[in-house]
């Protein structure tokens, strides 16, 4: 099967009874890159609203791996209101759930603002050179994006870290999907508890939600800063929370990611 771009599969959803077709340079082990998933998913409630309203709030359970070739992708309305809308839509494998989202979109409201200045210190992206494509450990996926990795957190590299740092881009032209590209840039980080690991462990996404503090339709393709920080690990399951700023300091997504791990 030929591979396929992001823009490419996020065409493919037109309604909210489509047919995506997955290729095999987006896979992670062995299942579908997580946050192409939740793209597509988002992708799926943005086309079932009657209007156009800004995502705010995006939660998606990973319920079994999302395979290579035709999935489908079924969205429906749950409510409609007059400034917020709640819709859902699941990923499947024939009639098999291989993930479920719920999503909020609301309409902007004339209220008093509070804003926050979060702390911004990245690391320079020209610190480190980019991520080594040819690496055999690195999952499929990430050939698609451009990767300088700053802030600690390596995979099985034993260094113990409580965060990562990355600055991030696409390595192709996904403007006409703006809301779905900084989706699936929020979900590149790998699980941080990994790196307090001296060898590969296996790990995957359980749960996620993304909070929007701007409306994603405005955000433009470039360079991104993600800042995520392990909270805790045990038992098989970790927790993290994460970040995500624009080139310029904006904060614009918040993170929150349950995983499971195996020793």
């Amino acid at each position: 099967m030929q591979e396929r771009l992001l823009a490419e599969i996020l065409g493919d959803v037109t309604g909210p009874d489509a047919t995506a077709t997955l290729t095999q340079g987006w896979t992670q082990g062995r299942a579908t890159f997580g946050g192409l998933v939740a793209a597509l998913l988002a992708r799926g409630m943005m086309t079932s609203l009657d209007e156009v309203k800004t995502l705010r709030s995006l939660m998606v359970s990973f319920v079994g791996p999302a395979p290579v070739g035709a999935v489908g992708v079924r969205s429906e309305v749950l409510r409609e209101g007059r400034n917020v809308t709640q819709a859902t839509a699941r990923l499947l494998d024939g009639d098999k759930v291989c993930a479920q989202a719920m999503a909020a979109f609301g309409s902007d409201r004339d209220t008093k603002a509070v804003r926050v200045n979060p702390e911004f210190k990245p690391e320079p992206r020209d610190s480190v050179p980019p991520m080594d494509s040819s690496v055999r450990l690195l999952p499929a996926f990430l050939k698609h994006f451009d990767v300088h990795w700053t802030g600690g957190g390596i995979p099985a590299s034993n260094q113990q870290s409580r965060r990562l740092g990355k600055w991030v881009r696409h390595n192709s032209d996904v403007s006409a999907f703006p809301t779905e590209a900084l989706i699936a840039i929020a979900d590149i980080p790998p699980p941080v508890m990994m790196s307090h690991y001296n060898r590969p462990v296996m790990a995957s996404s359980l749960s996620w939600s993304l909070e929007f503090l701007v409306a994603p339709e405005t955000v433009k393709p470039g360079w991104f800063y993600l800042d995520y920080t392990l909270e805790a690990a045990a038992n098989g399951y970790s927790q993290q929370s994460g970040r995500v700023f624009s080139e310029d300091g904006e904060l614009l997504t918040l993170s929150r990611q349950c995983m499971v791990y195996f020793e």
